[in-house]
């Protein structure tokens, strides 16, 4: 049994298989692994984010969804249906790209039709579809306008837009924010995960950014030289990274090492530790009870508006970043002794890969 969301999609019910599946998938382009034995669960209704640097393996998982690549070996199911082999047009998935690829010479109203078009809908029904998908994403009014008369945010709304109008099953976003300027995405941002809310829809989104993956997802797949290192929450990812290399892609952890983490908490092996979690106190100043204490000197301060990310060069040599609130007692001033404080639980205990 399925129920539909308003726009007529399916909802996510426990009962349903996976979204997506990969088991064992591997992508071979020459000797170069691109993908190295995936697997993966994307669950119905889910905003899931591929995360990881350029040449990760995100991307081409994210084409091997979409039919525009073939896996070398493995599996791959979109609602427990097999995929391999089965070319693009064919599959229960649309794409929406960086560049938006529209069509210049089209107004925004054909643009959103075009696949409608192509799967010989009448032109009375696709131009009622296509106006109901311009008002989910707030561009009524606009139909006859022509892509080079839109903002950028625009043109993403329109992209959407076409990509949504022939109800695929799961929305595929290939760095869709990435040519938009800050404030730009950070509104798209949101409007996307609201959209992929009232939708019911299974959004993958691939990103390099660690704030959109972290801000929108419910989940996120950090990638790495082919091959998935952590599948998990925002929270869980960011607050507990299995592996040094997610410590040190998401969010600019300190990773402190085993001998370090032993002298601070008894534990012989690598740790993460956040530069939020760091406080500042004055030369000589003991912490709380059970804290940490450990001296200093600032080597250097960034304003951040209402976060100074401060660089600390420790007394055994080492260094620690610290995040500190624009309100701290302590005011970071390069050159200036002080000491370092943190909680022995701020520790988090890597995987030792």
């Amino acid at each position: 049994m399925k129920t539909r969301s308003h726009f007529g999609h399916p909802m996510a019910i426990s009962s349903t298989p996976s979204a997506v599946s990969f088991r064992g998938v591997e992508r071979h382009f020459g000797s170069v692994k691109a993908v190295d034995g995936v697997d993966l669960d994307i669950a119905p209704g889910e905003f899931f984010a591929m995360l990881g640097p350029s040449g990760s393996g995100k991307t081409t998982c994210l084409r091997l969804i979409a039919g525009f690549e073939q896996p070398t070996s493995g599996h791959i199911e979109i609602f427990g249906e097999t995929v391999e082999g089965v070319p693009a047009y064919r599959r229960p998935v649309n794409t929406v790209f960086q560049d938006y690829a529209l069509f210049p010479h089209l107004n925004i109203l054909d643009n959103v039709c075009y696949g409608l078009m192509v799967r010989g809908i009448g032109k009375d029904e696709r131009y009622r579809q296509g106006r109901d998908a311009l008002a989910m994403v707030k561009l009524m009014g606009m139909e006859q306008r022509k892509p080079g008369q839109l903002s950028g945010g625009q043109r993403q709304r329109v992209a959407l837009a076409r990509a949504l109008v022939v109800r695929p099953k799961v929305l595929l976003l290939d760095e869709p924010l990435g040519a938009l300027d800050l404030k730009l995405r950070e509104e798209m941002q949101g409007e996307l995960k609201s959209l992929q809310r009232s939708l019911g829809l299974s959004f993958v989104f691939v990103t390099h950014d660690q704030g959109e993956a972290l801000s929108m997802a419910d989940r996120v797949a950090v990638f790495n030289d082919g091959r998935i290192v952590q599948v998990a929450s925002p929270q869980d990812i960011y607050e507990r990274p299995r592996t040094r290399f997610v410590a040190d892609f998401v969010g600019s952890s300190n990773v402190i090492e085993p001998m370090q983490t032993k002298a601070w908490a008894g534990i012989d092996k690598a740790a993460s530790l956040r530069p939020e979690k760091i406080a500042l106190l004055p030369d000589g100043a003991s912490g709380s009870d059970g804290a940490v204490v450990v001296p200093g000197t600032i080597a250097q301060v960034l304003y951040h508006g209402a976060v100074n990310r401060v660089e600390l060069a420790l007394a055994n040599g080492g260094r620690l970043l610290a995040a500190v609130p624009a309100t701290s007692p302590v005011l970071p001033i390069q050159g200036a002794s002080v000491r370092a404080s943190f909680a022995r639980e701020a520790l988090h205990v890597m995987e030792s890969a």
